[in-house]
């Protein structure tokens, strides 16, 4: 039987990221605690604990064992138009799960010694332009700029508690079940795929194996600390992904782009996040000791869609 490590705390476990977290985790010889919103059973590596952001309640016993926290809880951005009510459950289920976990933690008795968050590139504001976003560059002014920025500060108030504390600042994340990717797909094996809009936007990503790997290097290097863009960081367009995905599906490429004006029509304000996007950059992650499997677009999407 392969020797455990360290214990894992993972919270928002069940969406696209946390499920291939978690097997990688337990495939190194991690053990996993997931904070679920309901009882679920336990198995061999995995064991569950509840929590109620609306009742501001959690099962302290999740920290017993705990060595590590990834934090990953945050209701979908893309998952629906963006009404007042959507807007404020985007905002508070990430504010509000910081906060209880902070709370939790500077009651309960804990062995944690780093907190590991997810954040977004849509900290610099959903803007298309020439600037090279770095982590140094301060919010942006929309929407979604508003939401990370409070949603790292509520990060930070885990470091006060004397955990090492890093953030990482998520583009689109390429995978296969449940991304963005698989919803873009039906178009384009029909030969009817297309750029959005002008196409020019930036389109930020990385391939869900990176990310995990990049997760895991952010628990075991101490020296991590603060933001890093998780990124690839190769200034690809939406248009260049839309060809590249033509390409690996061998299909044609001749459809006019999707009006702008269209998206906006059928999505509301959350179409900002297709029609625009920004220039990210992963120096400061390369420069950490990060080493990229899949930086080349055509490698990843070989990969994500080989049958």
């Amino acid at each position: 039987m392969q020797f455990m490590k360290e214990t894992i705390l993972i919270t928002g476990g069940s969406g696209l990221v946390g499920k291939v977290l978690t097997s990688l985790l337990t495939a190194q010889g991690y053990a996993v605690s997931i904070l679920s919103r309901s009882p679920r059973k336990a198995t061999e590596n995995v064991t569950y604990y509840t929590w109620d952001l609306d009742k501001n309640e959690i099962d302290a016993n999740c920290f017993l064992k705990a060595t590590h926290i990834i934090h990953l809880a945050g209701e979908n951005v893309a998952s629906g138009r963006w009404t007042a009510q959507k807007k404020e459950l985007i905002l508070k289920s990430r504010t509000r799960s910081s906060a209880l976990l902070y709370q939790a933690l500077s009651k309960s008795p804990h062995q944690v010694k780093a907190f590991v968050s997810a954040s977004a590139t849509g900290f610099y504001g959903s803007q298309t332009s020439d600037t090279l976003f770095s982590e140094d560059h301060p919010s942006g002014a929309d929407f979604l700029a508003h939401v990370c920025r409070d949603w790292e500060d509520s990060v930070d108030r885990i470091a006060s508690l004397g955990i090492r504390t890093v953030k990482l600042r998520t583009g689109v994340v390429l995978a296969n079940k449940g991304s963005a990717l698989q919803k873009m797909l039906p178009p384009f094996q029909m030969g009817l795929g297309s750029a959005i809009g002008t196409g020019k936007q930036y389109l930020p990503w990385i391939h869900i194996s990176d990310l995990c790997n990049m997760y895991l290097m952010a628990l075991n290097k101490p020296k991590m600390r603060g933001s890093f863009n998780a990124v690839v960081g190769d200034d690809t367009t939406n248009a260049q992904l839309s060809k590249a995905i033509a390409r690996q599906l061998n299909k044609p490429f001749f459809m006019p782009n999707v009006p702008a004006f269209l998206l906006w029509l059928v999505f509301g304000k959350m179409a900002v996040i297709l029609t625009n996007g920004s220039r990210v950059s992963a120096q400061k992650i390369k420069e950490a000791g990060f080493v990229f499997e899949f930086e080349s677009l055509e490698e990843a999407l070989r990969d994500l869609l080989k049958k």
